[in-house]
């Protein structure tokens, strides 16, 4: 694969204008960002349920995280082999049909009698729930050079708004009716979305002239051409690692003593990641005013401090409120800086490069699972902890060292 990328030159080409005078418009910007959140959702609903479906399904703590962490591998597998497809063919017909492929696996695991299916359902969502990262470089394509920072930053919002909300979901509709009802109620909601995308987006098609093979050739070009890619991603892992690491045993810590808290009341909690997610939507206004760069630097600040307050979670529920909205408002800014970098260096790549970028952070979230459940079987939650701030330190590191 390395040879053949070697000798897969990558095709240079214009950007072809949108399909429409005005393809982007405000309520299509929130539209994306509405489709891109319910996507990724997609892959967290089992987060806050994981106590629950231990208790249902006969599972051990670390047995359960593996849910998590074949979630995020099956979309580290979308992302990396199917993304990419978004620089072949026509946008909108690809975007639909994965969006209800990734209703499928919903009803797969809804209807799942024991955890082998449960993991099939998990698979084949978390591979199709890429359709989210199709529309954020679909949306960058549309937008305006000068607004694309902002447009960028309202989708990934959306993005991981999905991410926190799926959680408060997942709680109340598990209290209401029982952790099925999450994944009939999630296939229902892609189902829609699939029928209201396939009415509000524009045809887009650039055809490249490259095959599948040379496809997924370039990718590695585009690793050893771009240093800025090559930064961002490891950024990304080290970022969404450190995520992981405290959603994955979130939900353990406060469903035990001295909390006691229930799922509705565990799901929460990601309304005040919410928060953190929608104040750092500014990171793309920065990024398009030349300061991206000091969006990235001053979030992975905040991230390593965040680990202060969630340390104290233990004791005090609203110590832990603090940390976990400063965690996802420097996620959510050092992410959007990410995007908005990638999407400025080719813009005929703009899929490809989505997909080596995203590949990387969502393998760096599933390390950070595994590594999280494995941490938090033996050491508690201070271990847990310690591998968070490990993972916050690292992408200080990288970042530090890109930048040099």
């Amino acid at each position: 694969m390395e040879s053949e990328a070697q000798a897969t030159p990558l095709p240079v080409l214009p950007p072809t204008p949108p399909p429409a005078a005005e393809p982007l418009s405000r309520p299509l910007v929130l539209i994306m960002a509405v489709a891109t959140g319910l996507a990724v959702a997609c892959n967290y609903y089992a987060q806050p349920l994981l106590p629950t479906l231990a208790k249902d399904l006969g599972l051990s703590t670390t047995k359960a995280g593996i849910i998590v962490t074949t979630a995020q591998l099956g979309y580290a597998a979308g992302l990396l082999f199917i993304v990419p497809l978004g620089d072949l063919f026509e946008r909108r017909r690809l975007i639909v049909s994965m969006t209800l492929l990734a209703a499928a696996g919903l009803l797969v695991t809804a209807l799942a009698p024991a955890i082998p299916m449960v993991l099939v359902g998990t698979a084949l969502t978390g591979l199709f729930s890429v359709v989210a990262q199709l529309l954020v470089p679909f949306a960058a394509t549309l937008a305006s050079p000068e607004k694309r920072g902002k447009v960028v930053g309202i989708v990934m919002s959306g993005l991981l708004l999905g991410i926190l909300l799926a959680r408060t979901v997942a709680g109340i509709l598990t209290s209401l009716g029982g952790w099925r009802t999450v994944y009939w109620a999630g296939s229902g909601a892609m189902i829609l979305v699939a029928i209201v995308l396939q009415r509000a987006l524009p045809r887009y098609h650039q055809p490249l002239g490259l095959t599948y093979a040379r496809l997924m050739g370039s990718i590695l070009t585009l690793y050893r051409e771009e240093p800025v890619l090559r930064t961002r991603a490891l950024l990304g892992a080290a970022i969404f690692g450190a995520f992981s690491v405290l959603w994955t045993t979130m939900a353990f810590l406060l469903a035990g003593p001295p909390h006691h808290l229930p799922p509705a009341t565990i799901g929460l909690f990601g309304l005040a990641g919410a928060a953190g997610a929608l104040a750092a939507t500014a990171a793309g206004r920065l990024a398009d005013r030349g300061l991206g760069r000091w969006a990235t630097g001053g979030g992975l600040a905040i991230l390593c401090l965040s680990w202060l307050p969630l340390a104290y979670g233990a004791r005090s529920l609203g110590t832990f409120l603090l940390g976990v909205l400063l965690l996802d408002l420097a996620i959510q800014s050092v992410h959007i800086s990410n995007q908005t970098a990638l999407y400025r260096i080719r813009p005929e790549a703009r899929n490809r490069l989505t997909a080596a970028y995203m590949t990387s952070y969502f393998l760096g979230g599933a390390l950070g699972s595994v590594s999280a459940a494995w941490a938090f079987s033996h050491h508690g939650w201070p271990g847990a902890v310690a591998v968070g701030t490990a993972f916050s330190v690292c992408g200080g590191l990288v970042w530090v060292l890109g930048e040099r």
